[in-house]
């Protein structure tokens, strides 16, 4: 299937800011597809073949109630960016990893600061210029963390623990990351040497694409409650965090995208795209995969943790203070690809334990959820959406209707709508770092080109996209972020 070109199939609205693919469409679907949009965006959602991926996850074995997209969508490797797919292992439920995608758990922390905007604008160049020589950033990028196999391997089965328990953090951010930070079922005996190796020295590295450390001020509050329960206000400088598993990651999505490629002959399906190559969960290659993904997932959470650490100490050489005394508390951590089991309601009040795939999407539990920490247990989960590095991110708390629409999903960002080859073409001739530091933004990166891939031009406007999750009832809008200062690879 080309990549170019737009989709040119139904689109029904069925509701306010919900797009329906009908089932009919084509024959070997098993579901419908919905995509959460307004009608802004989703004149911008045609223009590429996301929808058409949508309609090929509809196709999936065991897929339940439908395939879904949130409105940052377009297009990825098998699913789109901000696909959803749950699917039931009793009924020859799959996994997919081009559900999961090659960076497993690419995810966002938020930090606060007790500081304020007043207190760093004189210090903003020299804190982002150290923040810039201190984390390494790009390709390849060694870091300042080497673990010998044996400590790699525990890192890979007990997440962030392990790098708390070497002084690496305090067990507040245990608390306050997904899942504690850790997937059971993690298998590094899953993990292959090479990707292993490959991840030997790259924990607490930032990468290159669409990672950064953003330096952010709070500049509006929507909801002063959830906002008080998760320590925000207007004003107050906040580090946003945005990597995944690096290297490591990489390899066990292309490793295991080699197993599974005669899976679908082998167990007597058939898929309209390779790139969708996926196996039951409960055979031999499904069980292989999940405890190799669990442990790509834990090290992407090590990973945050380890630049969380470096950040903490940066901050704490700029202020002359310790970091503690920074107030630098984690607020919360999330993760944008990944694939978890999880109970829920599949149509009709039936309760299901499934096989919940989110590619470019984030967990967004309401309140009262047994899975997030007790003191968002009134507002619900903190959901961070980051946006392109020259306008703003958001904090979102989820709520009921993610639940009822979404298997407790929400967005994950803005979402491109230019490849980076376009817009690399059309920053020729300028400096995109000039251009931000125009508007007040510091960005440093490798080279300029990893700048022109990341333009804010080659965004969606995140406030559109964060207005229809908000309107849908999916994750409410808490607090508005601006980014002052950016590491890039």
């Amino acid at each position: 299937m080309a990549k170019t070109g737009g989709y040119e199939g139904p689109l029904e609205q069925v509701a306010p800011c919900q797009w329906r693919i009908p089932k009919t469409y084509r024959a070997d679907m098993r579901v419908d597809g919905l995509i959460f949009a307004d009608d802004a965006l989703i004149g911008q959602i045609k223009k590429d073949q996301g929808p058409e991926q949508v309609v090929n996850v509809a196709t999936l074995p065991g897929i339940q109630k439908a395939s879904l997209a949130m409105p940052d969508i377009h297009w990825g490797y098998g699913f789109c960016i901000g696909g959803v797919a749950a699917t039931d292992p009793e009924q020859g439920g799959v996994i997919s990893p081009g559900g999961v995608g090659y960076d497993i758990n690419c995810g966002v922390r938020l930090l606060r600061t007790n500081l304020e905007w007043a207190d760093i604008k004189d210090r903003i160049r020299p804190l982002v210029d150290q923040l810039f020589r201190d984390i390494p950033t790009g390709v390849g990028q060694r870091g300042a963390f080497s673990f010998s196999k044996p400590e790699l391997i525990r890192l890979l089965g007990e997440g962030v623990s392990f790098v708390v328990d070497k002084g690496y953090g305090v067990a507040r951010d245990i608390e306050f990351a997904e899942a504690g930070g850790r997937l059971d079922g993690a298998d590094p005996g899953r993990v292959s040497e090479r990707a292993i190796l490959r991840g030997a020295d790259q924990c607490g590295t930032l990468g290159s694409g669409n990672h950064f450390l953003e330096v952010q001020v709070v500049d509006r509050i929507v909801d002063a409650t959830a906002a008080e329960v998760m320590g925000l206000r207007e004003g107050q400088v906040t580090v946003l965090i945005h990597s995944g598993s690096r290297g490591l990651g990489y390899q066990v999505c292309d490793d295991y995208l080699g197993v599974f490629k005669n899976a679908p002959k082998k167990y007597g399906f058939e898929l309209p795209d390779w790139q969708l190559a996926c196996a039951p969960v409960r055979s031999p290659e499904g069980q292989d995969y999940l405890g190799a993904m669990r442990a790509a997932a834990n090290y992407a959470w090590c990973n945050r943790q380890l630049l969380t650490h470096q950040a903490r100490e940066v901050f704490a050489r700029i202020f002359g203070k310790p970091w503690e005394a920074l107030g630098m508390d984690l607020v919360y951590d999330v993760a944008h690809n990944i694939a978890k089991f999880e109970d829920h309601d599949v149509g009709g009040g039936v309760q299901k334990q499934v096989c919940v795939h989110r590619k470019g999407a984030t967990r967004a539990f309401p309140p009262g959820h047994p899975e997030i920490p007790e003191a968002y247990a009134q507002v619900g989960q903190p959901v961070i959406i980051p946006g392109s590095m020259g306008t703003a991110s958001w904090v979102l708390a989820g709520q009921p209707g993610s639940m009822i629409h979404s298997f407790g999903t929400s967005c994950h960002g803005a979402g491109r709508m230019m490849s980076r080859t376009a817009a690399i073409r059309l920053a020729e001739g300028r400096r995109t770092d000039k251009e931000l530091d125009a508007i007040g933004i510091i960005a440093r990166a490798r080279g300029h080109k990893g700048l022109a891939e990341e333009q804010p031009a080659a965004y969606k406007d995140v406030d559109l996209v964060v207005d229809v999750v908000d309107k849908v009832g999916i994750s409410k809008k808490v607090a508005r972020l601006r980014p002052v200062g950016v590491i890039k690879g």
